[in-house]
């Protein structure tokens, strides 16, 4: 009995000639899920200015605002992967954008930061069933030769969103009111809706698993534990404190249970036997470290361009596009170096170039020239695209095309999850550090000033804009705590990228060998034995 080469064509013949149309619908919704976080980030500033210009968001319920929509959006990921294997990707990726559309309209009009906070974890539940299943639709219009040119332009279009996202949301922010950033959504999600429903074919696993409640309840309150226990030791400029101590303890605990749990289940939402294949593990720490670092970095680098070096949202927006263009540019075209140098070496050498502009923020100073801090994220931007595609395309390719909605449910629940903490422990190390180094500059104010002052650059700053001539002291002391605060975090980024390219160097394959017929299937099999 013979068996028909793997290579034979699986996809129909239908779906195959508009692959390319449908891939730019899938990267349409992607779009509006990346512009969201990117958007938001040069509308910060904003967003803590008191009202009417903002909501005077402080830096803990910035940090919030961002992390609802990453936690809500990590917890759900695996249920989601899950249940678009199950009723079909196409009714997932329709249905979450319009609760992702719904979300943005409401966010749009929040009153307060905590309305602020409660839309933006709304949103989350819309994008969680949004991105697993484009990456899902992808690997099953795509044949496999095809996947990895098909995953370069993917990646590519979260570097086109990191581009339009800024620029686009200081345009609205010289115009309109800060709420517009979030009203923007709402045309472009109307617009993919209409090109899904007439482009995009259905698929689903012909054997789905059985959803799996506990284990996702379990998953989002252990991360929301832990992220809020380390956002907490940053407000309060002490991680010895005991509620701070207690509640990342628990934490820990509850997503070791979560662990646990899934283990034992016949029917886990996360496959722990995944991480037996050490390709895939390590993939999984690449792409999860490189988004701790970037994250990190990029809330930080909103309040420097800013707040310390005076730019307006838009041309704060503009400082991202060398960011934005070296990931467009590389992104399709890292699997050339893939195919030449191997995913070792590849992944590796981005992960060591990210850490070397990371460690240049913390040499950065208020007159440092501004071409230089446009190198800098060019070069993060190239490195980042020597990462995502690469890792992208061992864990797509780890797991049968059938559980194309699980592997990417996964690859988006590390990226969100190291995206998450990054926020939460680099924003927590600014925090501290900026709270520390000011401090000793505020005695001169009333107990209650003195405290608000202390928060952030931006609360110092809007102090003493209150205090009007008196107030001008505290404008140098107050850029001097900053940089000192983004020097500090901007190495604590440079040691996890390093720490990323280790696990790289060690763990991930280097050149393939030769493809010959049906060996191609077993390869990344192969390579983790």
């Amino acid at each position: 009995m013979t068996t028909p080469p793997v290579s034979a064509p699986r996809i129909p013949e239908a779906v195959h000639r508009r692959r390319w149309a449908i891939l730019g619908v899938l990267m349409l919704s992607l779009l509006i899920v990346v512009l969201d976080n990117s958007i938001l980030n040069v509308a910060i500033k904003t967003i803590s200015t008191p009202a009417p210009t903002g909501l005077g968001a402080t830096q803990s319920e910035l940090e919030w605002a961002i992390n609802a929509y990453t936690l809500v959006f990590a917890g759900l990921l695996f249920t989601s992967g899950l249940i678009g294997d199950r009723v079909g990707r196409k009714k997932v990726l329709l249905g979450g954008l319009v609760v992702f559309g719904v979300g943005s309209a409401l966010a749009a009009e929040s009153g307060s930061p905590g309305q602020l906070i409660a839309y933006r974890a709304l949103m989350a539940l819309g994008a969680a069933f949004v991105m697993p299943a484009t990456l899902a639709v992808l690997m099953n219009v795509f044949e496999r030769e095809e996947q990895p040119k098909a995953i370069g332009i993917w990646a590519g279009g979260v570097g086109l969103a990191i581009a339009i996202g800024p620029i686009t949301g200081g345009v609205l922010l010289d115009h309109f009111w800060w709420g517009s950033v979030f009203l923007i959504n709402v045309p472009i999600v109307l617009l993919a809706l209409a090109l899904m429903i007439w482009l995009v074919p259905d698929s689903r696993d012909p054997r789905p698993g059985r959803l799996d409640p506990i284990g996702v309840l379990l998953s989002v309150v252990g991360l929301v534990l832990l992220v809020y226990g380390i956002i907490k030791g940053g407000e309060l400029a002490d991680f010895t404190d005991a509620q701070v101590l207690s509640t990342i303890a628990a934490g820990l605990v509850v997503l070791t249970a979560f662990v646990v749990f899934e283990k034992r289940s016949d029917h886990p939402s996360l496959d722990v036997t995944y991480f037996k294949n050490k390709v895939f593990s390590a993939a999984m720490a690449a792409i999860a470290l490189v988004f701790f670092a970037l994250m990190g970095v990029t809330f930080f680098a909103v309040f420097y361009t800013q707040s310390v070096r005076g730019y307006s949202p838009l041309q704060s927006g503009l400082l991202m596009l060398p960011l934005a263009a070296a990931q467009m540019i590389f992104a399709p075209r890292a699997r050339l170096i893939v195919d030449r140098f191997g995913n070792k070496v590849t992944t590796g050498v981005g992960l060591l170039l990210l850490a070397g502009m990371l460690a240049a923020f913390a040499g950065f100073e208020a007159d440092t020239p501004i071409w230089v801090l446009e190198v800098v994220f060019f070069l993060m931007g190239a490195g980042m695209a020597h990462v995502m595609t690469p890792t992208s395309v061992v864990i797509m390719q780890s797991l049968p095309r059938e559980k194309a909605g699980s592997a990417s449910a996964l690859s988006n629940t590390f990226r969100q999850v190291g995206g998450a903490l990054g926020i939460a422990v680099l924003g927590s190390v600014l925090s501290t550090a900026y709270r520390t180094g000011i401090e000793g500059k505020l005695g001169h104010l009333p107990a209650g000033l003195r405290e608000t002052a202390g928060e952030s650059i931006e609360a110092t700053l809007g102090v003493a804009a209150k205090l009007g001539p008196q107030g001008r002291a505290l404008v140098a002391p107050a850029n001097d705590a900053f940089l000192h605060a983004m020097h500090v975090t901007a190495l604590c980024g440079t040691v996890v990228a390093i720490v990323g390219a280790l696990v790289a160097f060690v763990f991930l394959p280097g050149k393939p060998p030769a493809r010959q017929g049906g060996e191609e299937k077993q390869e990344l099999v192969a390579a983790a034995e």
